[in-house]
Order: structure tokens, then C-alpha cells, then sequence
């Protein structure tokens, strides 16, 4: 049974017997843990989200998103609880499987603000139909009846379930009361610091990770990989490998040899034990000086300054960087000849399944992807290679798999940030900035580890060719600097890039942040004030105002210690930044402190988005004084954290203080907001620290 409510946006189905999801395009219920379940309410816009309500009380809402550690099962929980007065502790966010249709991309800063109307909406709904089919057991008014802890009270005392209404509530059309989200003035739940709801399973082990499952006769396999990126096997001998202790199976795949063994030890071990042949990749004679070099010469011309102005100016380099989430990439793989079951994290699960079937040779209706929680991602598993790669090797083994990439395998043959070279020109005339000029060129994937392919009618061989684009869509526009220009050029070389953490602001902004310093110290001016006279948008004023006070801006250092500052505004957000920096030793440089502030909109749970500012610092710190990645000869020089530096605690801040400003708008964006502001202000402090205007990043590479 189906019905439509008038407003078209959500959809009540019942009985638990309807099969929904071919409707919907959703899988079936997976509350089987609580006892039996209702479906109560499930939503017809593209997020499609499914509330259910078990016998054991528990509230049960399968979530479109991927959880990487970001936070976004306990916000989504959150706003749950708020609309039908549950305990947080009753809510449960398990994560939907790769679906026919609807949204299930997680990125760009989305997740909340595209959840946030339509989970509020759904649970809202919810309530009114459990009072209503409260008052009706009942024979009282709808109107006299209150919800606290999952539960419906009546006026006299009375309580019922959730759980024990849920049957009844399926089977209402009209509820009896306002099926409205609430008004902000009256959240309880949002706006409130609140701890993650899966933190106690992360740390007791309990939280399963696909390395975590147990899938019936999937075996551990590691792959042999080339030692140059897009290498490609000539030969290998296998004798030994096979040989061994343990090894179950020795197969060719695309990226190198897999090896199926009993345990990850005896995969190791026999993959060390091959003896191959390979041909090096399409890159073999290119290293980092001369990627630098094609870059700086793929930046377009800015044009000639306005007549009369004088000119502040500066080029910048930025090196590949990798994600190195903390969890490994890991995918469990059963291929049949009809059929086949994935495992692994995927932010984008919908298109994974659609390129494992493509790849494997099966109608994708033939294949399940089980979407997995990923212990970090920033951006790596928007990509889905070590899946399809595991799928792969399922079918030419012909059994199960569980497909793990070493550190070394990601870093060395993984999706990394490319490499950029910026051109920026700050023309200022009578005080004031009249032009800002920002022209870029990067390294960008026009084919995967191919040594040959079309770009928009250009024969690309060898690996790299130059190609010029434009306009580019600056940044710079958040301050009034008269004329702002921006124009991009690539070099496209044969190596997996992929969208890092803030993915063209991190390294955009954060040159731009520097300029504005140099600007200001041209002008004479301090940096915050030069800011605060010429920012556009007065919530930036405002988080800027913000870190100046908290942050005691100005405050006296010792020598070769300083303050910087940045600011940034995207995602329908904005954030500031003010860092300082102990750089006695330039080679050795700490930051010491870091103090944001940020203006998210509704921020449903403040202790999540100061979790996100923190690990933007971070990143910040990493990218701007020691992490980065190497190209020598066509292969990544770094293989795991004690080459490819990312910060450490050693190298966090000491001191870090988060501000978030209260607003009642509708969600902006968080999870990347706060890298360029912090990359930027690192940037700036470690300049007025060494007296230096730096220009190649990670500063110590």
C-alpha cells in the first residue's frame, strides 16, 4: 500500500510485506539486528531516506552517504532525533547500498546541507503519524499528546513506543497534527555539542571496516605492481609463489600480479617470492624538475596591468600530494559467472557498481555493492579502483577475495593531488588594489595509464602534452580588488589524479592569501585591517574580526616567531584562520597555534564541525611545510609516513581553539571549508616568522 502526501515529497508505504525498494529504488530493510521492523516513512525526493521504527524501539534510517569518519551518520542521527523527540541512542545510521537511482554522492561539502531538509522532513512526518496513531488508541485529542524518548505521552501519564505504534502509524494517511519540521528557536538536539555516535565502537574495535568482514571464502591478495607509474608486465615466473605455504592462487590483472594466499602474511610473502619482468610506464624520463618546468611553462599570459599601476606579484608551486587516508584501500570481491557482491567504502557507490559490472561483464542489476564505513578518505574514495581491480581478480581466481593496496601501493599507484604552478598579479593604484590577475596550470588525468590517447582532438603520446583552458573561475573575487581575471592551462601526463581535500581552493586560495599579504605590506598596511577594507562579504569580517580577538592579533613574538592569517568563503560558508608559528629553525618550523573561526550556517553539531577544523589544520600544516610527493624518473619516490611526512603530533599545534558563529541559515558546507584558510595562514605566518616570501610547497620537500 502507497500513499502520496499532497506536497509530493514523501511517501508512506505499508504494509512490511510491499516490496518498496523496486519502487523507490532502495534495498530492502536491514533493521533485522533490532527484531522485525515498519517501514514508516520513506522519502520520494533523490535522497529517498527510509525511517523505520523496530519492535525494540529502535529508529532506523538507511543513509545515501558514505561514513569516512567525517561525522555524517551522527549529524544525520541528530536531526532525526530533533524531529521526533527520540533519544539519540535509539537512532541508528546504517549505510545504504549502492542504489538504482537517486543521490548517494558524497563530496563537495554536500552531505549535510542536502540531508538536512529532507531528513528533517522525513522524521517530522514520522512523529505526526506515531501521535496520531497514539490518539487513536487512545481516543484522545492528537493536540494534547507530547513526545519525549522515543516514546508518545499522553496527559495523564500514559506512554507508548515508538515501536509498539509503529504498525498503526504505517496505515495513517492524514496525521491528526502538523507534519512540519520544527522552527530552529525550538531545537533541542541541533545546535548542540554533541559526541560521535559510533565513537565508542571505533574505539573498542567493534565499528567493521571492510578489512573487519568476514565473507565466506574470501582470502586475503595483494598485488605485485610496477615500479614505474603505468608500467605494464612483460613476464613473470610464478614457480616459487606458487610453491609457497598458504597461496591459493597466482593471477595477471591490468595493474600487475595478484597473489590469493590465507593470510596477508602468506600473501606477502609470495608476492615478494615473483620474478617479473616489467615495462617501464609512459613517464619514465620525466622527474620534478621537469614537471615543474612543463607547468610554469603552461600558465597562460595575464595580459598587460592596468596604465599606471604598480605591481605585486608572485608565482607559486604546489607538489602532488597523496590522501594516505589511515585505513588502507580494501575491497572484498565474490564474482560468479551470474552474479556478483562488493565490499568496500565508495563515495560514490552508484557509479562503482555500474563500472564494476562493465568491467566483470555483467548486467549491473547482477551486482551488489555493500558501501562499507572508510577510515578517512578526503576525497580517495570518490575513486573506486582497488574495487573494480578486486572484482577482477575474484572472476579470473574464481572465488573470493579480499583485496588489500599496501600504504606503499596507494601512495605509489594511487589517485594523488596534481602538481600546480600559479602566476598572480595584484596591480595597485592610489592606495587600493585595481586588478588582480590569477592565471594557473596543473597537472591534470586525461586518460588512465595509457601511453596514448585523444584529448579534445590532440593525439596525446609519450605520456604528456600541453594543452591551454580557460577562464579560470578565481577565487580572489571575495575581496574588491577592481579587475579580476583568471585563466588555466594543464599538462596531462599518464599518472591517477584524483580530487583531494578541497580540491582546487586548497592550493588557489592559499597563493591568493599570500598575495593579499604582500599587497597589504606594500601598502603599508596590516594584514587583518587591509582585509577587513577590502572583504566583500560581512559574515568573512565577521570570522576574521573573530580569530583577531580570540588570537590577540599583533600580540609580541620572540624572534623568529610570528602570526599569519587567511581567510576563505565557499560552500555557502566562511572561515578564517590566524596560526603562530615557531620558526627559529626555517628547516624545522612548529606550529604552535591555531585559532578559526567559522560562519557554517545552521551547525547541527558544533562539536563535529570543530573535529573538521581541526583535521583542516592539519592538513594545512602538512601541505604548506612538509608533505608531498616526489616524481623521480616516472615512479613516486615516497611509500608509506616515514617518507611522505604528513604531520604528526609532534608537529600539531599546541594550542587550538575553534569559534563557531551562531546563525539560523540553512546548513553551508564544512568539511573542506577550513584547508585554505589554514594552508594560508601557515603560509603567511611561516613568511613574517622568516622574513622569506615562500614559493614552492611543502616548503621542506
Amino acid at each position: 500500500m502507497v500513499y502520496s502526501l499532497a506536497a509530493s515529497t514523501l511517501t508512506l508505504a505499508a504494509p512490511v510485506g510491499c516490496d518498496t525498494s523496486s519502487a523507490e529504488g532502495v534495498e530492502p530493510t536491514a533493521a533485522e539486528a533490532h527484531g522485525p521492523s515498519r517501514v514508516l516513512v520513506t522519502g520520494a525526493d533523490e535522497e529517498m531516506l527510509v525511517l523505520e521504527v523496530t519492535a525494540a524501539n529502535k529508529v532506523v534510517v538507511r543513509l545515501p552517504r558514505v561514513e569516512v569518519g567525517q561525522g555524517i551518520t551522527t549529524a544525520v542521527a541528530m536531526m532525526i532525533a530533533e524531529e521526533l523527540d527520540a533519544r539519540l541512542v535509539d537512532v541508528d545510521i546504517p549505510l545504504a547500498e549502492a542504489r538504482t537511482k537517486g543521490n548517494q554522492y558524497t563530496g563537495g561539502s554536500s552531505s549535510v546541507r542536502s540531508l538536512y531538509g529532507p531528513a528533517r522532513a522525513l522524521a517530522a512526518t514520522a512523529r505526526a503519524r506515531l501521535v496520531t496513531a497514539a490518539a487513536r488508541r487512545w481516543h484522545l485529542p492528537a493536540g494534547s499528546l507530547r513526545t519525549r524518548d522515543t516514546m508518545v505521552v499522553a496527559p495523564d501519564g500514559r506512554t507508548a513506543t515508538f515501536g509498539s505504534l509503529t504498525a498503526a502509524a504505517a496505515g495513517i494517511h492524514r496525521p491528526a497534527v502538523s507534519s512540519k519540521p520544527k522552527p530552529a528557536s525550538e531545537h533541542k538536539v541541533i545546535g548542540r555539542p554533541t559526541g560521535r555516535i559510533d565513537a565508542r565502537d571505533i574505539v573498542t574495535g567493534q565499528a567493521k571496516y571492510a578489512g573487519d568482514l568476514e565473507v565466506a571464502g574470501a582470502k586475503p591478495t595483494v598485488v605485485a605492481r610496477p615500479p614505474t607509474l603505468g608500467g605494464h608486465l612483460v613476464s613473470v615466473d610464478d614457480r616459487a609463489a606458487r610453491a609457497m605455504p598458504g597461496v591459493h592462487a597466482v593471477v595477471k590483472v591490468a595493474g600487475g600480479v595478484a597473489v590469493v594466499a590465507e593470510s596477508f602474511h602468506h600473501a606477502f610473502k609470495a608476492r615478494d617470492a615473483l620474478r617479473i619482468t616489467w615495462k617501464p610506464g609512459p613517464l619514465a624520463s620525466l622527474s620534478d624538475a621537469a614537471i615543474r618546468s612543463r607547468l610554469r611553462a603552461a600558465v597562460p599570459s595575464a595580459g598587460a596591468p592596468p596604465r599606471g599601476s604598480a605591481q605585486v606579484e608572485g608565482e607559486f608551486e604546489f607538489a602532488f600530494v597523496s590522501h594516505a587516508p589511515m585505513e588502507v584501500l580494501t575491497a572484498v570481491a565474490d564474482v560468479r559467472a551470474d552474479r556478483a557482491e562488493i565490499w568496500f567504502s565508495s563515495q560514490t557507490p552508484m557509479d562503482a557498481r555500474e563500472s564494476i559490472a562493465s568491467a566483470i561483464g555483467l548486467p549491473k542489476s547482477k551486482v551488489r555493492v555493500h558501501v562499507v564505513r572508510g577510515g578517512g578518505s578526503f576525497g580517495r574514495r570518490l575513486n573506486y579502483d582497488a574495487a573494480i581491480e578486486a572484482a577482477l581478480i575474484s572472476k579470473a581466481a574464481r572465488r573470493p577475495v579480499k583485496l588489500m593496496w599496501s600504504r606503499g601501493d596507494d601512495i605509489r599507484h594511487g589517485r594523488m593531488r596534481g602538481a600546480s604552478h600559479h602566476r598572480i598579479r595584484a596591480s595597485h593604484a592610489r592606495g587600493r588594489v585595481v586588478a588582480f590577475s590569477h592565471a594557473m596550470a596543473s597537472v591534470s588525468e586525461s586518460y588512465e595509464r595509457q601511453g596514448m590517447a585523444v584529448q579534445g582532438g590532440v593525439a596525446v603520446r609519450g605520456g604528456v602534452t600541453t594543452v591551454a583552458a580557460g577562464p579560470l573561475p578565481s577565487d580572489s573575487g571575495l575581496y574588491n580588488f577592481g579587475r579580476v581575471s583568471g585563466s588555466s592551462g594543464s599538462v596531462e601526463l599518464a599518472m591517477p589524479l584524483g580530487a583531494w581535500r578541497s580540491v582546487d581552493s586548497g592550493t588557489m586560495r592559499t597563493a591568493e592569501e599570500i598575495v593579499v599579504d604582500e599587497v597589504a605590506a606594500e601598502l603599508g598596511k596590516d594584514p587583518v585591517a587591509f582585509r577587513r577594507g577590502t572583504l566583500r562579504n560581512k559574515a568573512v569580517k565577521a570570522v576574521l574580526d573573530k580569530v583577531a580577538a580570540a588570537g590577540n592579533w599583533g600580540r609580541p613574538l620572540p624572534s623568529g616567531q610570528a602570526q599569519g592569517v587567511a581567510v576563505h568563503e565557499e560552500y555557502g560558508s566562511c572561515v578564517a584562520c590566524l596560526v603562530e608559528i615557531d620558526a627559529t629553525d626555517p628547516k624545522n618550523p612548529r606550529v604552535t597555534r591555531v585559532v578559526m573561526a567559522a560562519d557554517v550556517g545552521t551547525a547541527v553539531n558544533p562539536r563535529g564541525l570543530e573535529a573538521q577544523l581541526m583535521g583542516t589544520a592539519v592538513d594545512g600544516i602538512s601541505t604548506v611545510l612538509r608533505a608531498g610527493l616526489h616524481i623521480d624518473r616516472g615512479a613516486v619516490r615516497e611509500g608509506s609516513f616515514a617518507d611522505f611526512r604528513y604531520a604528526r603530533q609532534q608537529h600539531s599545534p599546541l594550542r587550538f581553539e575553534a569559534h563557531i558563529l551562531p546563525s539560523r541559515r540553512e546548513p553551508g558546507g564544512a568539511g573542506e571549508l577550513g584547508v585554505p584558510a589554514a594552508a594560508g595562514a601557515v603560509a603567511n605566518a611561516y613568511a613574517r616568522a622568516t622574513r622569506t616570501k615562500p614559493r614552492r610547497f611543502p616548503i621542506n620537500f
